[in-house]
């Protein structure tokens, strides 16, 4: 009998408990114990909707993120984090700077954030140096365990690698890491001999490394972890995902575990590889159902491909997803206003799991035991492929109609910035943030009473235009010299946009973890793309209007719009891409002729689309790149087109960056220290940068000293007349409480260092 599992689940419930419970906590508004028992009893439903499971993960779920969970789990917190405290509160220190019990202490420096591989997730970033040592602290990972053997579930402990956990953090003295993997495995090694007195039988043991370029030195670093962990009484299923394997093919199938995982939806040329590599006693796990998208699977398809290999391997063979399905929404079921057409053509996290078991039960008894399911769903898949909701002429004639001259400005950089300083004479270090104003009680009341119609149009503008009154005045309170509308009337940066294009669809209730309680509802692209009207112009010339400074047009790139949806399947990604650029360039234009001379254009998640392989970044980034430019460039050179990036590393793709020649660029530094601007060293980047001066994920308030401090590093790599002050990222999470003060140490810090210039 084939045998089913799943790698995991999300963690926030269906309706963002997890979410709500942890901003409470953190409020100071509940105990402890209150948390963990929201925990407990989202665990337990979890648990109840994978059932029908022949293995279930455990250890998946966690109170902010899976690294920073290892990092609990083998005694690597920061050193800084305050000991004092209660394990938990030292974790959420870690995490946010803050914990709810350390509010009126001293704040410390959170960990760094980044992107987990190429999806939208952020890990926690572990930290290491040469005098790092290793400790463990099993009982959170036990204690679900236990409870899931309670319950009566037959239990997957999951793991993230040694070598992966490694490879994901950072030596704060440039020391080598691997040098810290000797004391790290005998860790690893008590954790899993822990488990197996438990009564542990598989344990999950993740090794996403193995889904990028690796040099040998961390080829051997696997050789040894494994050969290592292979004393332990357990069976060991390695998981790779969201690549194929390449290179790393042969090291997976030959390293000493039970059983291997490979991503079928990204690695499906490989199977039959694998399939003829294999060690005869090791099971092999198939990742066949789509772990990051929200679109049925072709059920007859797969068992057309999965029959033979069946037949081959019998019970030695395995299905799961292709990945956690940390990176979907949880259940379709509630979505009871989508369109019956495009409902019928998804499936969330609990549809994939069934998917999943009428896989089992085909390949097990035959197709005839679930012939109406089967039925059922290649009319779905069918009805998808000839939808004319789907395909649009006017759209891929307008495509054809796009030439080379559309991604290009009139002048290059150096003479558009002397139109630009003409036009707007700013200060040395200019102060502006990235777009977003704290979204209040009061924005998100009235925007809830506009949505069920208790508000109407013309009552809900106005509230929204008092909002933007309200953000303007207070910036030119603090005294910023680039000003922003605040974006009070948009929800979510690209589902405020999506919502106006033709071709997206929106769900109510399909919402992700993109770190610790910050959730997203992507949007989902199952369509051609067109914009029917102007989507932001109203509300930047209103703006505008309430000041003599200028106001920056805030938009979102074609690209973030396309890495932060649920993406149709049914067209290379660059063609949809290539869509949204014509969309966001009709507004840009739009926003020009109305008077707006800056204009930002988020790509937030340029760099998160990257291929995990170096040898597929070029094709990637040229099509990336080529979209923003045709979104940004049909302005004239007096119009200053700014972009945005966050939380992510851009030192590998400067160039890239370069290239989409934008004339002020701003990204995320703080937490890095401003490491990220190492790349100037050697890097000569011609146009203008805003770094990030401070964090705006941790409800710590910046210090003048600080700011200045990292701006004059920066001033060491880029000359000064070509920097910008500003935060490393919206405030909208944030409030006004924290901003207030925030932005006037930032504007204070940048007249401090026009009085150093000047000296």
């Amino acid at each position: 009998m084939i045998t089913t599992h799943n790698l995991g689940f999300p963690r926030i419930g269906k309706r963002r408990e997890l979410k709500f419970a942890l901003e409470k906590y953190w409020r100071g508004e509940s105990s402890l114990q209150e948390l963990e028992e929201t925990a407990t009893a989202l665990r337990q439903r979890h648990w109840q909707y994978q059932q029908k499971l022949d293995w279930l993960p455990v250890g998946d779920f966690s109170l902010y993120d899976h690294v920073l969970d290892t990092s609990l789990l083998v005694g690597n917190l920061p050193s800084r984090t305050d000991s004092r405290l209660a394990e938990t509160d030292q974790y959420f220190q870690a995490a946010r700077g803050q914990s709810s019990k350390q509010l009126q202490q001293t704040p410390i420096a959170a960990a760094e954030m980044t992107k987990w591989f190429d999806t939208n997730y952020h890990y926690l970033v572990p930290e290491f140096n040469a005098e790092t040592r290793f400790e463990l602290d099993a009982e959170r990972l036990l204690t679900q365990f236990r409870e899931a053997r309670a319950e009566g579930h037959q239990a997957k402990p999951v793991l993230l690698g040694p070598v992966s956990y490694l490879w994901l953090g950072k030596a704060k003295d440039n020391s080598n890491k691997l040098a810290l993997l000797d004391d790290l495995l005998p860790v690893y090694e008590q954790c899993l001999l822990s488990l197996a007195a438990e009564g542990a039988d598989w344990v999950q043991i993740d090794e996403p490394v193995l889904a990028t370029e690796l040099d040998q030195d961390w080829q051997h670093a696997l050789s040894q972890a494994y050969f290592a962990l292979n004393k332990t009484p357990l069976r060991l299923l390695l998981t790779s995902y969201f690549a194929p394997l390449g290179e790393n093919l042969h090291l997976a199938c030959e390293l000493p575990t039970a059983g291997l995982h490979i991503d079928t939806i990204n690695g499906r040329e490989e199977v039959i590889k694998v399939v003829d590599w294999l060690p005869a006693h090791k099971t092999l796990s198939l990742g066949v159902i789509n772990g990051r998208n929200i679109w049925k699977s072709d059920l007859n398809g797969l068992l057309d491909w999965l029959e033979p290999i069946y037949k081959r391997l019998g019970k030695r063979l395995w299905l799961a997803p292709s990945c956690s399905l940390l990176h979907v929404p949880v259940d379709l079921e509630q979505e009871t206003e989508l369109d019956s057409d495009i409902k019928n053509w998804l499936a969330f996290a609990v549809q994939k799991l069934d998917e999943l078991n009428l896989l089992a039960l085909a390949l097990n008894h035959g197709r005839d035991g679930v012939k109406a399911e089967l039925t059922a769903n290649a009319r779905a898949i069918q009805s998808r492929r000839d939808s004319a909701k789907v395909h649009k002429a006017a759209v891929q004639q307008r495509l054809q109609a796009v030439t080379s001259d559309w991604g290009q400005r009139h002048s290059p950089y150096p003479e558009r910035r002397r139109l630009q300083r003409s036009r707007y004479p700013l200060p040395l270090f200019p102060t502006t943030t990235i777009g977003s104003f704290p979204q209040t009680t009061t924005i998100r009341q009235s925007r809830l009473q506009y949505r069920r119609g208790d508000l109407d149009e013309a009552t809900y503008h106005r509230a929204m235009q008092q909002q933007i009154e309200y953000a303007i005045a207070e910036q030119e309170k603090v005294g910023l010299d680039v000003l922003v509308h605040g974006e009070a009337e948009r929800n979510d940066m690209v589902e405020y946009f999506g919502e106006q294009l033709d071709g997206y669809t929106f769900t109510r209730f399909g919402w992700v973890q993109s770190y610790g309680s910050r959730c997203v509802k992507p949007p989902v692209i199952f369509g051609d793309i067109e914009r029917p009207k102007a989507m932001t112009v109203d509300w930047i010339a209103y703006a505008q209007s309430l000041t003599d400074k200028p106001v920056k047009g805030m938009l979102t790139g074609p690209v973030t719009m396309l890495n932060w949806s649920f993406v149709r399947d049914d067209q290379p990604r660059e063609q949809t891409c290539l869509q949204l650029a014509l969309a966001i360039r009709d507004e840009v234009l739009d926003l020009e002729q109305q008077g707006v001379r800056i204009i930002q254009i988020d790509e937030a998640a340029l760099r998160e689309g990257l291929p995990l392989r170096r040898s597929g970044w070029k094709q990637y980034l040229d099509w990336a790149v080529n979209c923003f430019r045709i979104s940004a460039n049909g302005v004239q050179d007096e119009t200053q087109i700014h972009t945005h990036m966050c939380y992510s590393e851009f030192n590998d793709i400067i160039e890239s960056i370069a290239a989409m020649d934008a004339d002020v660029i701003t990204i995320e530094t703080s937490r890095s220290d401003m490491e990220l601007l190492d790349v100037f060293n050697a890097f000569d980047y011609p146009n203008e940068i805003g770094p990030g001066v401070y964090d705006i994920h941790s409800p710590n308030i910046p210090a003048v000293a600080q700011i200045r401090e990292l701006m004059e590093k920066a001033a060491e790599r880029i000359p000064p007349e070509r920097l910008w002050v500003n935060p490393d990222c919206g405030l909208k999470t944030r409030q006004w409480s924290e901003v207030k003060p925030a932005l006037e140490a930032m504007v204070q810090a940048a007249g401090a260092l026009r009085q150093n210039a000047a000296a």
